[in-house]
């Protein structure tokens, strides 16, 4: 048994939206609040903070005054915030990740967990705690039959799109066996290359976008930050990238199934493509291999004038002055 989720997309009446802005509000509080009262009891206490702790510590918020509020949205996904806050412990305690960060309002997706117990889902319907009515997904593709969905995480991007995770546990059928090992090699100037010589080349998914992410982008930066018209700017900017962001993710499913169904092994070298492109001289020899054929062949350098040649003439140290126009060095001690 694996498992697996499946993603889809739904739509919210406004009553429900309401409601899962607050439950994503709770969320985010919760965990911010938890985060800093555990790094408050070690800094200043020097003790780890359990787990049972901290759900001590979500009914004693619940019961004050000054944040009831807390009780208005269901119990289970402020409950999972503070199980994936203590994962998140255990995995930077055993140095597989790094400290947790806290959570801000438009910078990280909202997301709320839903255990058992707390949404239902009968005759192809969901329904989550506290809601009056299923919510409006669209099944893009069927779940498995007989499965039964053991965990349901809702997420709002900065689109403003609402999506719903289900979690189910099924038998995964092995794919035949094809009988060939492929190596991959990442590229600078095309996505792959595979060992029978094929290039996979780079989409560029951004290049149909970019004079309309460019526009949108100064649009954003003329607007006060804090009105009206700021947000509206920047909802377009992240519906632009967006796009993209979805082409690029399209293009990477249709390969990376592509691959598993074609071969038994993949092995790809371990890469870092965007360090490469900061090296001078393999983004100068990228830029060379996309020139076209029978045009410059590079970069060039236009000579150097003669006052140009003669003021490094005058000034060996290449530091943009010569030497009888540079400031003087300051004493700073010995060393």
């Amino acid at each position: 048994m694996v498992r697996r989720a499946y993603r889809y997309r739904f739509y919210p009446t406004p009553a429900q939206a309401e409601q899962l802005a607050k439950t994503f509000g709770c969320v985010r509080y919760v965990d911010n609040r938890a985060l800093a009262e555990r790094s408050r009891a070690w800094t200043q206490e020097q003790r780890r903070v359990t787990h049972a702790e901290s759900d001590r510590w979500l009914t004693a918020w619940k019961r004050d005054p000054a944040t009831a509020w807390l009780t208005e949205p269901s119990k289970g996904p402020l409950q999972a915030t503070l199980r994936h806050l203590q994962t998140a412990y255990v995995n930077f305690w055993t140095k597989r990740a790094r400290y947790p960060t806290f959570k801000r309002q438009g910078r990280s997706t909202d997301a709320a967990t839903y255990f058992r117990g707390c949404f239902t889902h009968r005759d192809g319907r969901l329904t989550l705690a506290k809601q009056d009515r299923p919510l409006d997904i669209v099944w893009s593709r069927p779940l498995p039959t007989g499965a039964v969905p053991s965990q349901v995480t809702v997420s709002r991007n900065a689109r403003g799109q609402h999506h719903v995770s289900i979690l189910v546990e099924i038998t995964i059928d092995p794919l035949p066996a094809a009988g060939a090992v492929v190596g991959i090699d990442a590229g600078i100037t095309s996505l792959a290359t595979l060992p029978t010589g094929e290039k996979l080349t780079n989409p560029r998914h951004e290049k149909r976008d970019r004079k309309r992410l460019a526009l949108a982008q100064r649009r954003l930066a003329r607007k006060q930050k804090g009105s009206a018209n700021r947000a509206k700017a920047k909802l377009r900017v992240a519906r632009i990238h967006g796009r993209i962001a979805g082409r690029r993710r399209d293009a990477l499913h249709k390969l990376t199934t592509r691959l598993v169904r074609e071969f038994d092994t993949s092995a790809i070298e371990d890469l870092t493509v965007r360090n490469m492109v900061r090296n001078h001289a393999v983004r100068i020899a990228s830029v060379r291999v996309r020139t076209a054929a029978g045009s410059v062949t590079g970069r060039s350098r236009a000579p150097c004038s003669p006052a140009r040649s003669a003021g490094r003439a005058r000034n060996p140290s290449g530091s943009g002055q010569s030497a009888k126009y540079r400031q003087p060095a300051v004493w700073r001690g010995p060393p």
